[in-house]
């Protein structure tokens, strides 16, 4: 097995998941299994939610695909449950500790990509029901969410007071 090959099988794993866990939010979180998502955008009281069982459901391909990769020797789906867990690992610290602030760690960054992405969540969380929303993905922001960033950033700017250089006489 070459190093190079199983980076980038981990890799395209990584960026794949995107994709998995905006069709699971939409057709699954937000279809058959809302029953156990609606505690995420109808708050109820206490820290963990239904919704946290969704991080068992994934990580359990995860975990077989490690463990069967790494007996079996089959260095491919070693690949693949590390770039599940990766994402995994990714999902936690922007959705829950970024976002939800279920971990107070980074709670003041003026980051433009951290911005937008909570921007986009909001977006998404001002729906409360089940058959109504947009931004389903995690890491992926769309251009209209940059857009209102950017735009936030020039009317902030256009705020500032601005001193002017004595003028010559």
């Amino acid at each position: 097995m070459n190093a190079l090959f199983y980076i980038l099988v981990l890799a395209a794993t990584f960026i794949a998941m995107e994709g998995v866990t905006w069709c699971t939010h939409r057709f699954v979180m937000h279809g058959f299994l809302w029953y156990l998502h609606r505690d995420h955008h109808q708050v109820e009281p206490g820290f963990f939610e239904k919704n946290d069982a969704f991080f068992v459901i994934f990580a359990v391909p995860s975990m077989l695909l490690i463990y069967f990769g790494t007996f079996d020797g089959t260095w491919w789906m070693q690949a693949i449950g590390f770039g599940i867990m990766a994402y995994g690992f990714a999902y936690f610290v922007v959705h829950d500790v970024i976002i939800h602030q279920r971990f107070k760690w980074f709670t003041r960054t003026n980051n433009t990509y951290v911005r937008a992405i909570r921007w986009a969540h909001k977006m998404h969380h001002k729906h409360l029901e089940r058959h109504q929303g947009e931004s389903f993905g995690m890491l992926y922001v769309a251009k209209k969410y940059w857009n209102k960033i950017y735009q936030d950033k020039k009317l902030r700017a256009g705020n500032r007071k601005v001193e002017y250089a004595p003028e010559a006489e």
